[in-house]
């Protein structure tokens, strides 16, 4: 996939998972399908990510990535039962985005 189109899906997704928890704490009924949408296309962002490339700190990195994609699906699984642990699944989703974020190497 090209990478101006998987920047371009993963900015969508995030800005749906973003739009989603917020329209969810004003109780809206369509606002974990928004998260769920938004969750599964950073989930095949990070799944479809090629690692033969990357060395070893990227791979890793790489990893976290994936859990936080895989912890908010279970967060959005978490709204559609309409129970409160969706919030720490995403907290902590959020925190290894954080940090992947900061640590990543710049591309040179």
């Amino acid at each position: 996939m090209n990478q101006q189109i998987r920047t371009t899906i993963f900015n969508f997704s995030a800005l749906l998972v973003l739009l989603g928890a917020s329209l969810y704490l004003t109780k809206l009924t369509f606002a974990p399908y928004l998260f769920a949408v938004g969750a599964a296309g950073v989930a095949i962002n990070h799944l479809t990510t090629p690692l033969k490339n990357m060395d070893y700190r990227r791979r890793r990195l790489q990893i976290f990535n994936v859990i936080a994609s895989l912890l908010l699906i279970v967060s959005s699984s978490f709204m559609f039962m309409n129970r409160n642990e969706w919030i720490l699944c995403l907290t902590i989703a959020a925190l290894l985005l954080l940090y992947t974020a900061f640590v990543s190497p710049k591309e040179k």
